[in-house]
């Protein structure tokens, strides 16, 4: 989500004809810088995942399907020194059973739909369809034994509120029948309307044959986030007997916010025990390897915005819990034993990069990986071998190894995968540079500054400032299409992590508790002040833009201040009354508050950016999908209607097919860029507050 700004001028009647755009008007043409087209041949890398014996690898590749406007994944194989890489099968979610002679994954399947499927790993590779199920089953596991295959998926609930309507008379054509809502989360972004029912627990054996519901009830496995329905965290007591899982086994749990237990469940009865006693957000139960303990992430339940997902180990029958991530106040992700149950090793995200740590049962927790980069996803053999995912500034996300090394000294880092080669070996990427400054409060931000190939110091640049997600969420060392597009098109980048970001604890990230934008705009502003300083910035030429949470703080920030040439309000939150009643995350928005809008709405409309549109004269483009449940279409109309009632120069572009963001489709992805560059091209400052066509 994000922002608001202020001031009226005169300008406001200077208006450009917007059409769609061409590659060859908006982009330069050289095979030596990355352009949109390229993207089409970019691929995403995910999913690694060691063999029980760490002799090979197999990870995920997201390839762009060009003739259908979709992604793809495909499942590759290579050895563990990165040899031998190979095509294995189309699918995604691949899981080594125990012996390392399958592997479980998920693909398209029939009836239709997604399903599960085990491939045999000799040299036959036969493969078997293990489900045909009418809701695709998610979040597979082997059983122990590795004769079942666990699994997730939805039990549907059929509503009993019938009526007596009239017979219809023969060759009627009467409406279908009604939806009947009766639930407080109803939809969801990139599902739509969800017809009723639960996410349960089910068993298959791994031959295939008729799945077999573990668990049953009115409620939902799953740590969930404002009842969005998404990945259950669940693991497997080494007898195979019991299975632990998370999720919240209560009949009112669709009015529940961060609130989740663990559970031990028995999987030939299904009964259920509670394992955590206090009450918090409390997930992802990894079992360890002698069955004795169980590691999981949480929190105990509190009324802040943000909470740093802290790491604890309790006994097998809920006993004991201890923390031990420590004093470490940053969120700890992808929790794995080590194979003796010594230690559990996990990830930190940290001021813009990743790292994995570790926690000895005795002893301090210590960073296993050190340096400026983004490592996630790790996966650890039998042998103790580890692999991963990881990014930089200039390298897209690749398959690494990650030599363990004594306690005290850094892991040595080993790229596998070149996946993007062929892609970026011709092409001249623009130089990243952290810049670190001060904002109000005397409180020291993060940002980075992307600069344009071949970047002459002696030149003014036009500058973009894109704002993040959540918002708390965060940008990171990684390496992102999009700003070096922007770069090889001669733009100045600047991205930076203002208060309420992740990555730096829960004190920053709560700071906008009950004040979302506050401060946050001005760490924003406090960052374009830095780069400007610098001496490399056309300020005739600065443009401001942002999704979600980005859309939130644009649209703040151009009600707050006429600094800004243009601005691209992407998938935004424009009013947050109206939002409350529109969006798939009700609790996430009363959260930001503290009392609902029919207690405090003047606190409500002092929020929303809406309230500051008669302050904008900065030339708008506001983008959003047609399907988004998040940010929801009326919300950009909203802020649309308001800037063209004012008269300020302004379109709307309403992206077809596309859900949350305005990139999940290729093709999307490019016109985004386009249609922002093709945007921010047609406008610059005159003076103080003039707008001026340009283009």
């Amino acid at each position: 989500m994000s922002r608001l700004r202020l001031s009226v001028l005169s300008a406001l009647a200077i208006s450009a004809a917007f059409v769609p755009p061409r590659a060859s008007a908006q982009e330069k043409r050289a095979d030596t810088l990355l352009t949109v087209e390229k993207y089409l041949d970019f691929e995403q890398v995910g999913e690694p995942r060691l063999s029980p014996d760490g002799t090979q690898i197999i990870y995920s590749r997201r390839a762009v399907n060009k003739l259908e406007d979709k992604f793809e994944s495909s499942l590759w194989i290579m050895n563990a020194d990165g040899s031998k890489n190979r095509f294995l099968a189309t699918g995604g979610n691949p899981v080594w059973s125990p012996d390392g002679t399958r592997i479980a994954y998920l693909a398209e399947g029939k009836p239709s739909g997604t399903q599960i499927f085990v491939r045999y790993m000799d040299a036959e590779g036969a493969t078997s369809q293990v489900t045909t199920l009418s809701d695709g089953p998610a979040d597979i596991r082997w059983s122990p034994d590795g004769k079942w295959i666990g699994f997730s998926s939805v039990v549907p609930k059929s509503t009993s509120w019938k009526i007596d309507l009239p017979e219809a008379p023969k060759g009627a054509k009467w409406t279908p029948t009604p939806r009947i809502v009766q639930s407080l989360h109803f939809r969801q972004d990139r599902r739509g309307y969800v017809d009723p029912g639960y996410r349960h627990l089910f068993v298959v054996p791994a031959d295939g044959g008729t799945p077999r519901q573990i668990t049953h009830g009115d409620w939902n496995l799953g740590a969930r986030f404002d009842g969005l329905d998404g990945a259950v965290g669940w693991d497997w007591m080494p007898d195979g007997k019991t299975i632990i899982a998370d999720g919240l086994a209560d009949s009112t749990s669709d009015r529940n916010y961060r609130n989740s237990n663990i559970y031990a469940i028995d999987v030939n009865t299904g009964t259920m025990r509670r394992l955590t006693s206090a009450d918090g957000a409390w997930s992802t139960p990894v079992v360890s390897p002698d069955g004795r303990r169980i590691a999981y992430t949480g929190y105990t339940q509190v009324k802040d915005s943000y909470h740093t997902a802290e790491l604890y180990v309790m006994n097998a029958d809920g006993s004991g819990a201890k923390k031990m991530s420590g004093d470490l106040d940053r969120d700890v992700g992808d929790v794995t034993w080590a194979t003796d149950g010594s230690a559990l090793y996990f990830t930190v995200a940290d001021s813009g990069t990743s790292n994995v740590y570790v926690a000895p049962n005795a002893g301090a927790v210590r960073p296993v990986t050190t340096g400026t980069h983004a490592i996630s996803a790790f996966s650890m053999s039998k042998n103790g071998k580890m692999v991963a995912l990881r990014s930089s500034y200039l390298v897209p996300t690749d398959v690494v190894r990650i030599g363990l090394t004594r306690p005290g000294s850094a892991a040595e880092v080993t790229q596998l995968t070149h996946v993007n080669d062929d892609v970026l070996g011709r092409v001249k990427l623009g130089t990243v540079e952290r810049v670190r400054y001060t904002s109000t409060g005397n409180t020291t931000v993060d940002g980075w500054v992307v600069k344009p190939p071949g970047f002459d110091a002696s030149k003014k640049y036009p500058l973009i400032m894109e704002i993040h997600g959540g918002p708390h969420g965060a940008y990171g060392v990684g390496f992102n299409y999009q700003f070096q597009n922007f770069a090889a098109n001669d733009y100045v980048v600047l991205y930076t992590n203002p208060r309420g970001s992740t990555g730096y604890g829960s004190a920053f990230g709560n700071a906008i508790m009950h004040a979302y934008p506050s401060v946050d705009y001005e760490d924003l502003m406090a960052g374009v002040n830095a780069v400007v300083s610098k001496g490399y910035v056309d300020t005739t030429r600065m443009y401001v833009g942002g999704c979600s949470g980005g859309g939130v703080l644009s649209s703040w920030v151009i009600g707050h201040t006429n600094r800004f040439a243009g601005a691209a309000v992407r998938c935004p939150v424009i009013d947050w009354l109206s939002f409350a009643g529109q969006t798939d995350i009700p609790f996430f928005t009363y959260n930001f508050f503290d009392a609902p809008f029919w207690e405090k709405p003047e606190q409500w409309l002092k929020q929303s950016p809406l309230m500051y549109v008669g302050n904008v004269t900065t030339p708008t483009v506001v983008m959003t999908g047609v399907l988004d449940m998040r940010t929801p279409m009326p919300q950009s109309e909203e802020f649309y209607e308001a800037l063209k009632m004012r008269g300020v120069p302004a379109a709307l572009i309403r992206f077809e097919g596309e859900f949350h963001g305005t990139g999940s489709k290729p093709s999307n992805f490019m016109r985004t860029q386009l249609y922002m560059m093709s945007w921010y091209n047609r406008w610059k400052r005159s003076g103080s507050a003039v707008t001026t066509a340009i283009e």
